[in-house]
């Protein structure tokens, strides 16, 4: 559920699913205001959302690889490592 989460930063618009089409067969479209899975952009708004949270809690972001987030405090670290829309 991870990229339900994402704000879209564009109007995306989209049809009807199946089963969700009027009475008249009008070809009606939606306009999303989240972002959802299958959307070609839902990865990047899941990623700047998330990013944007870790930063904020002091976490830094890696020069190497921009999946890879570090936190020190004292002698503690914490990483968190982003896959698509999992963490370890």
């Amino acid at each position: 559920t991870a990229f339900f989460h994402g704000t879209l930063e564009e109007e995306v618009y989209m049809t009807l699913p199946p089963g969700h089409k009027k009475e008249n067969n009008s070809n009606l479209v939606c306009r999303l205001k989240k972002s959802i899975y299958g959307l070609k952009q839902s990865p990047r708004a899941w990623y700047g959302k998330l990013s944007h949270f870790l930063i904020n809690y002091g976490f830094k972001v890696s020069h190497s690889d921009n999946s890879l987030f570090t936190k020190h405090r004292g002698n503690d670290t914490v990483v968190v490592l982003v896959y698509v829309d999992d963490m370890l």
